[in-house]
């Protein structure tokens, strides 16, 4: 009778381990399943070229005053640092001796015109009289050849006039162009000459304003062929837009446009200057002044652009990235990269519109093996491993 109480209580006790241990495996971590990533689905869209290059501003016009007759400098007419205007005033040249040779082939002029009546009178009388043989026909050629040479003396006697009232003129300096004048480097009382080497001021105008960029010949030749195969839609016969953004960092307020290309490859560089227009009415950008300048240089139509963070590199420094495929698995791509926009990469190679590109959970994607793709940004569904309840202790 006690052998049996007691084989039904070690029979029981078996069973409750047993339970025991059941429970204990329940109670492990369960299967969680495909690891969880997150994707972004690839859209075509237009996307705006933009190429940042380094540069500096230049005068629209630059040009050096300088006399163009000697003399004693009497005058002095603009204030250094203004802005002056075309045929402005600016120096004023001793007139004195270009008045007096002025008056003198005035005179000179008034003496041949005079001469020309009489040589001209006599010449019509020697014609009468030569007919009668009054006058030898000797006589008549050397009267005749005497008005001849009275004429030609006039128009001698008229440019010397010009050339007497141009001296005059220019001991008046004026603006050759409008724009805004520096130091002078004479003072009243200065002795200037007509070949001095020295300008007497320069004068530049501001408004509108160049500014000087420098590109690589290889991505302006990129550029030409996309333009040519029409991937790429730029600005017409308007030129390229071009913004500025100052040596301080900041945004200049207007936007210019991209004149012309040069046409000579530096050979030492290997780069290509371009020269883009910007307006200046308040003076705000100063020739010499360092810019960076950004050049929009098209559109292209049909752009795919990816996240950088979804975009790696191999071994080799290639640009890979891994997809989630129809099955739900990770596939790896090899990918080619035209150019950075933003905080994407512009994909020539490799990715379609439609493919979901895997941005978050990388570490966790194999290629081939199987994922659970939700959208980038979305709150995990599942708990992390650290979370899962614990078995019973």
């Amino acid at each position: 009778m006690v052998s049996a109480r007691s084989a039904f209580i070690a029979l029981m006790g078996l069973a409750a381990l047993s339970l025991a241990g059941c429970g204990a495996r329940r109670g492990g971590p369960p299967d969680r399943g495909p690891p969880e990533v997150g994707v972004v689905t690839l859209q075509a869209a237009p996307v705006t070229l933009t190429t940042d290059l380094p540069g500096r501003t230049s005068p629209f016009e630059v040009s050096d005053v300088r006399p163009q007759v000697g003399g004693i400098v009497k005058g002095r007419l603009f204030t250094e640092g203004g802005v002056v205007k075309a045929g402005q005033l600016l120096y004023r040249i001793d007139p004195a001796p270009y008045q007096a040779a002025y008056d003198q082939a005035k005179g000179q002029l008034a003496n041949a015109v005079a001469n020309v009546a009489t040589t001209q009178n006599k010449a019509q009388r020697y014609a009468d009289l030569v007919k009668i043989n009054a006058v030898s026909r000797q006589d008549l050629d050397d009267a005749q050849a005497a008005y001849k040479q009275a004429a030609a003396s006039v128009q001698q006697q008229k440019a010397a006039l010009e050339a007497a009232r141009i001296n005059l003129d220019y001991t008046r300096v004026t603006a050759p162009i409008t724009g805004r004048i520096g130091a002078s480097a004479v003072t009243v009382g200065a002795l200037v000459t007509a070949d001095q080497t020295t300008a007497l001021a320069t004068i530049q105008r501001l408004d509108p304003i160049y500014v000087d960029v420098t590109q690589s010949a290889s991505d302006e030749l990129r550029l030409r062929r996309e333009m040519a195969g029409g991937q790429v839609r730029n600005g017409g016969a308007a030129g390229l837009a071009v913004r500025l953004k100052l040596d301080d960092g900041s945004d200049y307020g207007r936007e210019g446009r991209l004149q012309f290309t040069d046409i000579t490859v530096d050979p030492a560089t290997g780069a290509v200057t371009l020269r883009a227009v910007f307006p200046n009415p308040d003076g705000l950008l100063l020739p010499g002044l360092y810019v960076r300048a950004t050049v929009i240089e098209g559109v292209q139509e049909s752009g795919l652009l990816a996240p950088q963070q979804g975009v790696a590199r191999d071994d080799k420094g290639q640009p890979t990235a891994l997809i989630v495929d129809a099955a739900g698995k990770a596939q790896l791509r090899n990918l080619r990269v035209s150019r950075q926009v933003g905080n994407q990469w512009l994909v020539t190679e490799g990715l379609r519109p439609g493919d979901r590109l895997i941005v978050e959970g990388l570490l966790n994607a194999k290629p081939g093996e199987a994922v659970r793709a939700v959208p980038a940004g979305s709150p995990p569904t599942r708990p992390p491993a650290s979370a899962a309840p614990a078995g019973p202790r």
